[in-house]
């Protein structure tokens, strides 16, 4: 037996091995609120415009004070319409389209994610108690909402960013 053999059967054994290291307990989050808007099945694009209301839990209200002082924030939600087949799907064309690469899902924002995480950042327009509104996410009506956080550019927009180079030029025309 070789000593990387001898040496990854003692990691098996000590639990240690990178796979071994993940986590296989299911992670249970709890939706904090729900979106409500006039979107009632997924797209890809139009959302720019979409006012929706953000109905967090009464007993949640407390925890967004201070959050009508920022103009945007993150909004990270529950894809619950992504089915078990589309979650197992490893990848796929950017927006559905096949004149661009097939790429990884974790490569893309689609939604057919082994983990449907959706995550928009989004113009705050008001807060009134425990209703936000807000412009341009990008969820249907009914979606679960996981976490709200402050969009702050110095923390959230790097400086330096790289993109592969089919992302740069501007989407293409419609087929």
């Amino acid at each position: 037996m070789t000593l990387r053999n001898r040496l990854q059967k003692l990691l098996t054994r000590l639990g240690l091995l990178p796979e071994q290291l993940i986590p296989r307990e299911p992670v249970a989050l709890k939706p904090i609120g729900i979106v409500r808007n006039r979107v009632q099945e997924p797209r890809m694009e139009g959302w720019e415009d979409v006012p929706s209301d953000i109905i967090v839990k009464k007993e949640l209200t407390g925890a967004l004070d201070g959050l009508e002082g920022y103009s945007h924030v993150l909004v990270l939600f529950y894809l619950h319409r992504v089915s078990d087949e589309e979650r197992a799907r490893t990848h796929c064309h950017p927006r559905g389209d096949p004149r661009y690469p097939l790429q990884g899902v974790l490569a893309t924002r689609t939604q057919h994610r082994p983990n449907p995480v959706g995550a928009s950042v989004v113009r705050l327009l008001r807060r009134r108690r425990n209703v936000l509104r807000v412009q341009g996410l990008d969820a249907i009506n009914g979606t679960p909402v996981l976490d709200i956080k402050p969009y702050i550019p110095h923390y959230d927009a790097p400086s330096e960013v790289r993109v592969p180079e089919w992302i740069t030029p501007p989407p293409l025309p419609p087929q």
